[in-house]
């Protein structure tokens, strides 16, 4: 519950402590003292949007600090997870707004996001005024205020089991198809490159090989005749040998008379020898060199296939060896998920079968929670004086969700004879307060949200009306921590708590102050609202005689 505000130069409330207690909780004031500054402070703890023109002209920043205590174990629960402390369940929530704009918020003086002040927020209170009823106005959550009402969950937690199982094996199983798919897929590749490489069967560096073969067989012709003129340069007909037996007849007859020429002589003799061998070798390299004109094409043509599965893979013949080795060890130790897969798909169809069957019960349990719940919040809207006002529940089938196969939406009637519409298009802001009274006291001992706050909810009614709004406000405050800005006297009279918001003028500056009202206090705050300033004894006579009634109500 929130135990304390504290609120510092937000608008005209220079400083404010204000305490709050458990039950009824009702602020009075008249008209522009500040009861809707209030309501703003509340909603900056609670991460609600905020303007630097709410700041105290003059001050440098606004500061709010509410005290939450006795916390519910989900709010206990939530603050764990984000390591921040609740000793004794309680925690301080603190806002600061500053003059140029900026903002900062603060749990239990550790600074935090925003995002988190509004979540916590909605699990601390609810906040209900003309312009806020996103409850009601939202057709999504509708079917939430429908189970609070049943109070049941007994279905709901057995088929949202049933319903997780189900997504569990529904999300392995389409992990398993994927993958399978993707075997499949990797499989059929494999195949081709095993099969593809099969049926060429190159070897590692045959295609180097084959290339250097083709370019000399190519070749081949030319490489012969070039060795055979070569040899017939040296050997043949007046070629370079003849020339050097020539020579050495010429010099013969000198030989003996000259020594030096006997030397040239033998280095002839020894030429002719090296030119003759020179020859021989090139006539015998000749005859060695092939011209195979069948080989010539074998291997033309198997260097097209070789060239062909090269281009394929982006590969040479030594890679093409090493990825069919590679692609056949890896097909063998491939395991097929199709078993798997059929027991998951069997597994599958009968929790499908069995979330459809609870997901029935559970729409079942619904309708016939839906005709009490709109019996209940009928004869509520009645005593709030909205006799004319038909509450209906349109309940539909829709696609299995974690919440069942429902689609729930709430529709009234304003006028008696016309047909019921969703909320949204036709309760008015006050309507609204009073239609979420009525469900609010229909399901109060079933909310986890410890205080409600509702502003202005007296909007467009008076006298009886207003009386059983009273009535039902207290009667909330049983179960729940309400807090409630009124014009009214005949709800200001319920107060279990009565403060009141006013505004005085100190220094030449406006101020407001909230003070908590004594007996003596409340009597003299709800004559005034009876009968204006300055009220006459019949007049706080009557109050306190309402007073005393509904204190002993």
């Amino acid at each position: 519950m929130l135990k304390e505000l504290y609120i510092r130069n937000l608008a005209v409330i220079r400083e404010a402590v204000i305490p709050l207690e458990r039950k009824l909780n009702i602020f009075t004031g008249e008209t522009g003292a500040g009861k809707s500054i209030l309501i703003n402070g509340i909603n900056a703890v609670l991460g609600q949007r905020t303007t630097k023109d709410i700041v105290r002209t003059g001050c440098d920043k606004a500061v709010i600090t509410a005290l939450f205590t006795e916390l519910s174990p989900e709010v206990c629960e939530r603050l764990d997870e984000l390591g921040i402390a609740h000793d004794d369940s309680e925690i301080t929530i603190t806002r600061e707004i500053s003059a140029d704009g900026g903002s900062v918020a603060r749990i239990n003086g550790r600074t935090a996001a925003v995002s988190l002040l509004r979540e916590l927020g909605t699990m601390l209170i609810n906040i209900h005024g003309q312009h806020d009823n996103q409850v009601l106005l939202d057709s999504e959550k509708h079917l939430g205020i429908l189970d609070s009402f049943s109070g049941d969950n007994t279905h709901l937690e057995r088929y949202r089991e049933t319903f997780r199982e189900l997504q569990k094996i529904s999300r392995r199983l389409s992990d398993l198809k994927h993958q399978e798919a993707s075997r499949l897929e990797r499989t059929r590749y494999l195949n081709e490159v095993i099969a593809d490489i099969e049926k060429v069967k190159p070897e590692a560096g045959e295609d180097d090989r084959l290339e250097q073969e083709y370019a000399a067989a190519r070749d081949s012709e030319k490489i012969i005749l070039a060795l055979r003129t070569a040899s017939q340069a040296v050997s043949g007909e007046e070629a370079a040998g003849e020339m050097i037996v020539s020579a050495e007849r010429e010099l013969i007859p000198l030989t003996e008379q000259f020594p030096a020429v006997s030397a040239l002589y033998e280095r002839l003799c020894a030429a002719e020898i090296e030119i003759a061998d020179i020859a021989s070798e090139l006539d015998r390299y000749a005859d060695n060199v092939e011209l195979d004109g069948q080989r010539l094409e074998y291997i033309r043509e198997r260097l097209g296939v070789l060239n062909k599965l090269k281009r394929k893979y982006m590969m040479d013949c030594t890679e093409l060896v090493k990825l069919y080795e590679d692609a056949s060890a890896e097909l063998s130790g491939f395991d097929s998920s199709a078993g798997e897969i059929c027991d998951l798909t069997e597994k599958r169809e009968e929790l499908l079968h069995k979330v459809t069957a609870q997901a029935k019960e559970l729409y079942d349990q619904r309708e016939a929670a839906a005709k009490r719940f709109t019996e209940r919040v009928t004869a509520e809207l009645e005593f709030l004086n909205m006799a004319g006002v038909i509450i209906a529940v349109r309940h539909e089938k829709g696609k299995l969700t974690v919440n069942g196969m429902d689609t729930v939406e709430f529709l009234i009637s304003a006028n008696k004879g016309e047909e019921p519409k969703p909320i949204a298009r036709i309760a008015s802001g006050g309507e609204l307060s009073r239609i979420m009274l009525a469900l609010k006291c229909v399901i109060a001992d079933r909310d986890s949200i410890p205080t409600m706050i509702f502003d202005e909810i007296d909007t467009g009614v008076s006298g009886k009306a207003a009386q059983k709004i009273g009535i039902k406000l207290r009667e909330l405050g049983k179960v729940r921590q309400v807090i409630c800005v009124t014009h009214l006297s005949q709800i200001a009279v319920m107060a279990d708590d009565h403060l009141m918001i006013e505004k005085t003028v100190a220094e030449g500056r406006t101020e407001t102050h909230v003070t908590k009202l004594d007996l003596a206090g409340r009597i003299s705050e709800v004559a005034r609202i009876m009968g204006g300033e300055d009220p006459s004894e019949l007049m706080l006579e009557n109050a306190e005689a309402e007073i005393r009634k509904a204190m002993e109500s």
